[in-house]
């Protein structure tokens, strides 16, 4: 197995555990604040392994790309992503929760992953799920 593959497989393997865990945590109704806490780091890690798994797999097609903003672009151009703009939305939540030190500004971007970036995730893993 290449390298690439190899890569790959695990990256979209972690990704999937990554999706799954945000998905449980979204669930709870009325989270408290140590709930939103997790939701946040588990939305900044399925975040990483979404754009490294896009770069991965389009690595392994030959396409490189070396920024989230660069592979996000580059997947809907190879028709990973039907809506570019909702992943490049998903750089700047994850930036916000980084430099977010407010509870209320917190509590509004897990609204934000709730209502739109968990779904999109999903849909990515239905991709690669249609793709194998």
């Amino acid at each position: 197995m290449k390298k690439n593959e190899e890569k790959l497989k695990k990256n979209l393997a972690d990704l999937r555990k990554s999706v799954q865990n945000l998905s449980e945590s979204l669930e709870i109704k009325n989270p408290d604040e140590l709930v939103q806490d997790a939701i946040i780091k588990r939305f900044e890690l399925a975040y990483e392994l979404a754009w490294k798994t896009i770069k991965a797999y389009l690595a392994f097609q030959g396409i490189i790309c070396s920024s989230p903003r660069e592979c996000f672009k580059q997947a809907k151009i190879h028709g990973m992503v039907d809506d570019e703009q909702a992943w490049l939305s998903m750089i700047e939540t994850r930036n916000i929760l980084v430099h977010t030190y407010s509870a209320e500004k917190s509590r509004m971007m897990i609204q934000k992953i709730r209502k739109s970036h968990e779904p999109i995730l999903v849909r990515m893993l239905h991709y690669f799920d249609q793709s194998s």
